[in-house]
């Protein structure tokens, strides 16, 4: 019995190591692949990229265009540095400036003001590997070139940070063409993050990583992917591409600062507590305003919300209750929501107006980005004294008494349920909320008293019609009737 016993526990502990060992196996990566590779390798002058890419970071993952060439050498101080002439494209601007590069790591150690942001989402995107993988050939930093068959380029930083390691050999297709690569990979709460890198060439070719988060589901942290890749170029491929998103430099813009007027408001459902604090005081049409919004928990104001869908926009009293909105800026860079992992957002504004301007900070939905709960959805005004300036914005006409009103952001709602995002439930629940709350206004309707669970499709492809702008508000009502006349839909008394 005593042989038996021990035996048994041999074989137990034979078989926990070899599961250990097992474990360790595919905790590990490398490719059988020779050669090695960093951030900036084969870089030359005369190089052209041109990339698509967003960045959690800029305007919570508002996609972007960058292209950069290679103009050459600077010498900044004792060091010797990479010169970009940059150009930016965005929903309705150019902007045009310069970033310079490290020569050991390649990333941005100084730029133009005007393309500050954008530096910032290129070190963390394209150049984030450098933190592993630099051209320290002397290994002074304990960096330098990281070979493919590298079990493990490194440890992500966080608390249990997951390995970074060379997963796969892949051919990937991009606008630029197809590439043999090698599969970079780690994990951050349950996502597996991808980047694509080619020996010899200086920076990934497509990426797909998301952000790390304690609970929840992890929202995109960037992605990009190669348009236009040139060697050899001779001369400033955009020598004549004017600078169209920044401030004209005639109109002596305010410059925002460290005093900041402020706003902390419930918001009109009493669901949520925003705080904004806007920089200069007093902006000027024309120029920029620096804006930093916190969404804060009712029942614990020192706590952020996570995962909220927001919007900010220009606004203006109605006779409905409802205000109706001027300007939305996820509409500006077309986008249903903004969308912030940690309830903290700072961003800028554009000043169009040219007088005192009611701004509303629009809470859509929290939770998922691809199913966010309406439960706390509301929102916050507040006034800025703005300097006339330069430009115009149009107005909306006014709303008429008894007229149908549903703000346009109830479109991605209706999205979400049209194309089977949400259930049937949620989209009910959320607009019963909507409408109990008067958000949205629609005309009387009497139920039946007969009750049905069933939500004919005509009323979803209703929604689906009216989300893409194929159909009109009444279209829709139309629909929400039929709910609440059946009794799908419940109405406070």
């Amino acid at each position: 019995m005593k042989t038996f016993l021990v035996a048994l526990l041999t074989v137990s502990l034979l078989a926990s190591g070899l599961s250990h060992n097992a474990s360790a196996q595919l905790q590990a990566g490398g490719v059988n692949k020779e050669g090695s590779w960093y951030v900036g390798e084969g870089l030359k002058k005369g190089d052209y990229f041109s990339y698509s890419v967003c960045h959690i970071y800029y305007k919570d993952c508002t996609p972007f265009k960058i292209h950069f060439w290679v103009e050459g050498d600077e010498k900044v101080g004792s060091e010797t540095q990479w010169k970009l002439q940059v150009k930016v494209e965005e929903t309705g601007k150019t902007l045009r400036g310069t970033i310079n590069l490290g020569k050991i790591a390649a990333e941005p150690i100084g730029s133009t003001k005007n393309l500050i942001p954008h530096a910032a989402a290129f070190k963390s995107s394209f150049s984030w590997l450098s933190a592993y993988a630099t051209g320290d050939t002397e290994n002074l930093t304990g960096k330098g070139p990281k070979k493919f068959n590298m079990p493990s380029w490194g440890r992500i930083g966080n608390i249990g940070g997951e390995q970074i390691i060379p997963a796969s050999e892949e051919k990937i297709a991009v606008p630029d063409g197809v590439f043999d690569t090698v599969r970079i990979t780690w994990k951050t709460g349950g996502k597996v993050n991808n980047v694509w890198i080619v020996d010899e060439f200086p920076f990934p070719v497509k990426a797909d990583t998301y952000a790390h988060v304690s609970s929840g589901v992890p929202p995109q942290e960037y992605r990009f992917e190669l348009l236009d890749f040139q060697r050899n170029v001779k001369e400033n491929p955009f020598p004549d591409s004017g600078d169209t998103g920044g401030p004209d430099p005639g109109l002596n813009c305010p410059k925002p600062s460290n005093e900041f007027a402020q706003v902390s408001r419930n918001t009109n459902t009493n669901t949520m507590i925003i705080d904004v604090k806007y920089s200069p005081k007093n902006p000027k049409q024309g120029c920029l305003m620096d804006i930093i919004i916190d969404f804060k928990r009712k029942v614990n104001q020192e706590e952020f919300e996570n995962e909220v869908h927001y919007d900010i926009l220009v606004v203006k009293q109605s006779s409905s209750g409802i205000p109706d909105v001027l300007r939305s800026l996820a509409g500006e860079a077309k986008r249903g929501a903004f969308f912030t992992t940690s309830g903290q957002v700072r961003t800028t504004i554009d000043i169009k107006e040219s007088s005192k301007t009611t701004y509303a900070i629009l809470v859509k939905g929290t939770g998922p980005e691809v199913a966010p709960d309406p439960a706390k959805i509301g929102f916050i005004t507040f006034d800025v004294d703005v300097q006339a300036g330069t430009g115009t914005i149009t107005p909306s006409p006014p709303t008429k008494p008894g007229e149908i009103v549903i703000p346009s952001w109830i479109k991605t709602n209706a999205k979400f349920w049209s194309d089977g995002s949400i259930t049937d439930k949620d989209f009910v629940s959320g607009i019963q909320y909507l409408i109990n709350q008067k958000i949205i206004k629609i005309p009387s309707s009497t139920s039946t008293g007969a009750k049905s669970d069933v939500i004919p499709s005509w009323v979803k492809d209703a929604a689906k019609f009216w989300a893409e702008g194929q159909t009109t508000d009444k279209d829709f009502v139309n629909g929400l009737q039929y709910l609440i006349t059946n009794g799908i839909i419940k109405l406070k008394s």
